[in-house]
């Protein structure tokens, strides 16, 4: 997410005539005494084509139709209706005046009462119907879909035309344009089209979208950027309960809990495509929390929804977004069902939530038509597809897109794919363009090699001293069916140089069959993690401890090797298989991996240096997970997935002078839960045992954070080495709950931060043949007790930073025991 969030900040900082509407209006709407009127309708008269004011009484209304009337409303206040005297009028300034009798219904202002509230009686009677209407009532579907999405940098006046950054571009500003819902001025530069016919089972719940078309033009190479657009546009549902965008989940206008967070007004009734609909506005009860405002006609007999607008509320507890506003309509088949014709969702990014901010909008649009109902397919036919990429999709020609199109592009929108494929012609723009992924990815293009990651070139530990690191990796795009990586480092105080080189190439792309191997040699800390990887160029943490409290000298020098494979059969379940060989020797003179020859009898020997061959056979299950890339490497979307993982490790003695015969066992399950509307619940379980007694080098270390940051998966009071084990069970909770109570605390509420509760505890054991090999320095010590250790944090400080303070729980009388500390993360978070 921070690589997704640099790279269109980036860009937003680096590359900061049109077709117009019939009619245009803007302005504020006052009450009596001066005072802007939030969430005040605002329509073109005999229809339904609206707005509704914002915090601060602004609004903004734009249509393809000649219009000369609107219409002004509010609870508690009398309607007026004004003649527009021309088409466009951007400065309108209207007083409504309070009404001096109520009509026949009930209205409300303000907040409004959860008892003998009509809305509220719509409401629910919506509720009782929505598993009825639409899809739902069919046993199986399947309907043609368009989607159309952009991104635009907004805000475009003359000042920022005359910038020094666009000096040689200024063609680009012949295609600038006019926002339908803000009215700001903007520029596209990224636009994608796709054709799909989509197929679902509501017997089976089943699901699939097969993608006929996909055109794109812009940043379309871009990994980060599509990662990023992806995120943005996940499906939604206005029914659920909650409604997921960016990482965050907001609250349904139409949520059974939405009367707990949203004031509802039943605000007019009309027929609209010849079936009477009620006219419900809602808006937040309180500050700070993730929810809405807007209105929606529903019908009067099915309860379905026949068109709903929204937008986020200014104050909701969200970074980098000043505005999210969406728009579905509903086509009526048969009389009485229900089904979406349009959905229009569009984001405003930017730094500040104030007016005058420049960002970059985020637009979708998506048509829907051709619905079919139970025509039955075979359940395989919905086994998703593993690695399915089809380059004849990603090259129709025009005259396909021509015919397929639901709608014609207007004259701006045919003419962005020209101006940026001209674009990126333009030096200076490659230069800017070439910056920005950089910081996006930590890796500088250059041709097909791919330097970095940049940001690992420095760092400092006891032993090594300064470490300075160089490497890279073959790019020829997202989709290689091969990749080569590899780094060296030199230490300036054990004046060694080190190195890792990795291979991997997919030998069929249907099912991910990958073959791998690698060879690292490095200084590294290991035990940094309770359950093993086989990542042969993973991130070494004895680089990171420029930032680091206490003594960091136990520290191994080792020599690892590894080939193997793995394969997908199935969406998301993933089998690996590898052979491995390392050596071990401790990399400091204060620190010992000595082992007896003989754990029965001492007077044998001991050996420092340990040599082991290992088989290894994993299996790797992550549901729901989504990604981005068909090639050897692939991108996660997020991270909201469950993930269960299963490791079995055989060290066999005597294969290339291997030392230890044992079998290790390991499990992991993380799992992130909703908790209805409370934030979001992360549980990470490990546990393990090995059979076999085995040296300090091949045992588990629960492991310990020495540094001043928050690392995922480790105890925040524990040093490196403080207790190990080779039979444990380790839990995790951590509860985020996205600013749900500081929201209610008035002077905290403006300030958007983000509570954070976690609890973690690990037992675990040590059996007496591994305590009598023991020759190392270290006195095995085990957490038969159970270790455990809270905290609290206070996240979303000034938008990029968390600050964590953790407690000790048991434990407390051990020699240097931490009984608390204070640690801190940065990182870019919607």
């Amino acid at each position: 997410m921070k690589r997704k969030i640099l790279f269109l900040l980036g860009f937003f900082f680096a590359v900061t005539g049109s077709l117009l509407a019939q009619t245009k209006i803007g302005g504020v709407i006052l009450d009596n005494s001066n005072q802007p009127l939030p969430f005040a309708n605002v329509y073109f008269k005999g229809t339904s084509e609206g707005t509704i004011t914002d915090e601060n009484g602004k609004f903004y209304l734009e249509s393809q139709t000649a219009y000369t009337q609107i219409v002004v409303s509010f609870v508690g206040y009398a309607t007026k209706e004004i003649t527009l005297t021309k088409p466009i009028t951007l400065d309108m300034k209207i007083t409504l005046a309070e009404a001096q009798e109520l009509k026949e219904v009930v209205l409300y202002s303000g907040k409004t009462s959860k008892k003998n509230n009509p809305a509220i009686d719509i409401l629910r009677k919506i509720w009782e119907r929505r598993r009825k209407n639409g899809l739902k009532m069919f046993k199986q579907y399947n309907y043609d879909k368009y989607e159309k999405v952009e991104f635009d940098m907004n805000s475009i006046d003359s000042a920022f035309m005359k910038s020094k950054v666009f000096r040689g571009m200024e063609f680009i500003f012949d295609h600038v344009d006019t926002s339908s819902v803000t009215g700001k001025t903007y520029l596209p530069i990224f636009i994608n089209e796709a054709l799909s016919n989509v197929y679902g089972d509501n017997v089976i719940n089943a699901k699939k979208e097969i993608v006929r078309a996909n055109k794109n033009s812009g940043f379309s190479n871009n990994q980060q950027v599509i990662a990023f657009i992806k995120d943005l546009y996940a499906e939604y549902d206005i029914y659920d309960n909650y409604l997921k965008f960016f990482d965050k989940d907001f609250v349904s206008p139409l949520s059974r809990t939405g009367i707990n967070v949203y004031n509802y007004v039943l605000a007019d009734s009309t027929f609209i495509d010849k079936k009477w609909c009620y006219n419900i506005v809602f808006y937040p009860r309180r500050k700070g929390e993730l929810t809405f405002k807007g209105n929606f006609w529903v019908n009067d007999t099915t309860f379905a929804i026949k068109k709903i607008s929204m937008a986020a509320s200014k104050s909701a507890n969200i970074n980098w977004v000043k505005d999210i506003y969406i728009e579905q309509e509903f086509d009526v088949l048969n009389d009485s069902v229900f089904l979406l014709k349009r959905d229009h969702m569009m984001s405003d990014f930017a730094i500040s939530k104030k007016e005058e901010s420049k960002g970059v909008y985020g637009k979708r649009t998506t048509l829907f038509r051709d619905y079919q109902f139970d025509v039955k397919k075979p359940a395989e036919f919905y086994a998703p597809d593993v690695n399915l990429y089809d380059e004849q999709v990603h090259d129709r020609p025009d005259e396909y897109w021509e015919e397929n199109r639901f709608e014609s592009l207007n004259d701006d929108e045919r003419g962005v794919y020209k101006m940026l494929d001209t674009l990126k012609t333009v030096p200076k723009f490659k230069r800017l363009y070439s910056l920005v992924a950089t910081l996006g990815s930590g890796y500088y293009q250059m041709g097909n090699f791919d330097y970095g990651p940049i940001f690992s070139t420095f760092g400092y530990n006891d032993v090594e001293g300064v470490r300075l690191r160089t490497g890279g990796r073959t790019y020829f795009g997202q989709n290689d069916p091969w990749r080569i990586e590899g780094y060296t480092a030199y230490g300036f105080k054990d004046n060694q140089f080190k190195y890792g080189i990795s291979g991997k190439w997919m030998v069929n792309k249907k099912n991910r069959l990958i073959i791998h191997g690698g060879n690292r040699r490095d200084i590294e800390q290991i035990g940094v993690s309770l359950t093993a990887t086989n990542d042969v160029l993973g991130r070494s943490f004895a680089s990171s401890s420029l930032f680091s409290n206490g003594s960091n000298n136990k520290l191994t020098s080792i020599n690892f090797s590894t080939v193997g494979f793995e394969i997908e059969p199935v969406k998301n379940l993933t089998f690996r298989s590898n052979i491995n060989y390392r050596t071990l020797k401790s990399a400091s003179s204060v620190f010992s991996l000595d082992y007896y020859n003989d754990p029965n009898d001492h007077s044998k020997g001991v050996e420092g240096f340990v040599k082991q061959y290992e088989f290894g056979a994993q299996i790797d299950y992550t549901p729901r997970r989504r990604t981005i890339g068909y090639g050897v490497e692939r991108a996660d979307v997020d991270l909201n997935y469950a993930r269960l993982y299963l490791n079995f490790s055989q060290g066999i003695k005597g294969v290339f002078n291997s030392d230890f015969d044992y079998q290790k066992l390991q499990f992991y399950y993380r799992q992130p839960v909703l908790v209805g509307g409370f934030g979001r619940l992360f549980t990470t379980l490990e546990a393990g045992k090995i059979f076999g007694d085995v040296p300090l080098g091949l045992m588990g270390v629960i492991p310990g954070n020495q540094s001043y940051f928050i690392i995922e998966n480790t105890y925040n009071l524990l040093n490196y080495y403080e207790f190990v084990a080779d039979e444990y069970v380790s839990l995790h909770l951590e509860h985020n709950f996205n600013g749900k109570l500081f929201s209610r605390i008035p002077g905290l509420r403006d300030l958007n931060l983000r509570e954070i509760i976690g609890i973690k505890g690990v037992w675990g054991t040590v059996s007496e043949g591994n305590k009598r090999l023991n020759a190392s320095t270290l006195e095995y010590r085990a957490p038969e007790d159970v270790y455990w250790e809270y905290h609290a944090g206070v996240g979303n400080i000034f938008k990029v930073f968390r600050l964590d303070f953790a407690w000790r729980g048991s434990y407390l009388n051990l020699p240097d025991a931490n009984k608390f500390t204070i640690k801190g993360s940065f990182g870019f978070y919607f």
